[in-house]
């Protein structure tokens, strides 16, 4: 049974902590560090599980730690962890820093641990349904909008909200980014709360991405455009929807839905599909996957190479965005 802890027991880290406690069959749920004192003892009391002084003395009593503190100090945690060789599953964004991460990930390699980075949006069931649907889109557009709150605001949108759609593209795309342009505000905090960005990759795919935390409805959404078929996934949802254009031969059934090319006669029969999604909560099945990680050898759905990759996208956006801003 795999001992492990939680650092940081703010919104999601009471998440975390409550689902690693549902998961008593595969994980023995040791305790939590907080550092802010009032909260760690509130939490102690509201979720009736051990607070812990220090985090030194939580890491030596485990055998991996779950990191979910504030991103700018995701890297001192997660080197202390490292340092001791203890298994690390950390939430995105991976560091605060592209140079934090690039030390995390050598600290990673030289103790030979695992570590996974929580992208939770991979494991949403929607995404997880449409994927077996999805062969080299060439047109991506995403829009993830979420009323303000102020939670999230100590990083910009970036890298607070669009960081899960860049790396769901980057998990799909599989190319190198070719080109990046893009355009934010400052609205009601210090950094961007609303971005628009338009990344070009090398196999000549675009992909069109949108984020904002200061929108009346929220809304996650993205959509796939490839040949003959388009894919819409709503994470918010969970909803999967697909459309595929398929050769008609001889004549149609008056019920299909056929779609005229103007090509000489030339139709296609339109195929829609909504698969079946089974519910299941995706925090849950991230932190099953880091045990099997652990003790099975499986590969990590989420490696610290691409929470490194979705940060050096994320700061190219931003790089562009200052640019804009600064003319």
């Amino acid at each position: 049974m795999l001992k492990i802890g939680v650092a940081g027991a703010g919104h999601l880290g009471k998440i975390h902590i409550r689902i690693l406690k549902e998961l008593s069959s595969i994980f023995t749920f040791i305790g939590f560090y907080d550092s802010d004192k009032n909260r760690a003892q509130e939490v102690s009391v509201e979720m009736g599980v051990p607070s812990y002084e220090t985090l030194e003395e939580l890491i030596r009593d485990v055998d991996c730690i779950d990191v979910v503190t504030s991103t700018l100090s995701h890297f001192e945690v997660a080197k202390l962890a490292v340092r001791s060789r203890r298994h690390i599953f950390i939430e995105k964004p991976l560091t605060e820093t592209i140079d934090e991460a690039k030390r995390l990930q050598r600290l990673i390699q030289e103790a030979e641990i695992t570590a996974q980075v929580g992208h939770v949006e991979r494991f949403n069931p929607a995404f997880r349904a449409a994927e077996k649907f999805l062969d080299r889109p060439m047109f991506i557009e995403t829009h993830r909008l979420a009323q303000f709150n102020p939670r999230g605001t100590d990083v910009p949108v970036v890298l607070d909200l669009m960081i899960h759609d860049l790396d769901i593209i980057l998990s799909v795309v599989k190319s190198n980014v070719k080109k990046v342009s893009a355009s934010g505000v400052a609205v009601v905090s210090d950094s961007h709360d609303i971005a628009n960005a338009r990344v070009e990759f090398d196999n000549g795919c675009v992909a069109n991405i949108t984020a904002s935390r200061i929108s009346l409805k929220n809304m996650r959404k993205t959509r796939f455009f490839q040949k003959d078929a388009y894919i819409s996934v709503d994470f918010l949802r969970k909803e999967t929807e697909v459309f595929e254009l398929e050769d008609i031969q001889g004549e149609p059934d008056p019920f299909d839905l056929v779609l005229d090319l103007g090509n000489k006669g030339a139709r296609k029969k339109i195929l829609v599909d909504k698969p079946e999604i089974k519910e299941s909560n995706a925090i849950r099945d991230e932190l099953i996957s880091f045990h099997e990680c652990i003790t099975e050898g499986k590969d990590t759905p989420v490696t610290i190479d691409d929470g490194l990759n979705a940060m050096e996208l994320a700061y190219r956006i931003l790089d562009e965005m200052s640019k804009v801003y600064l003319k």
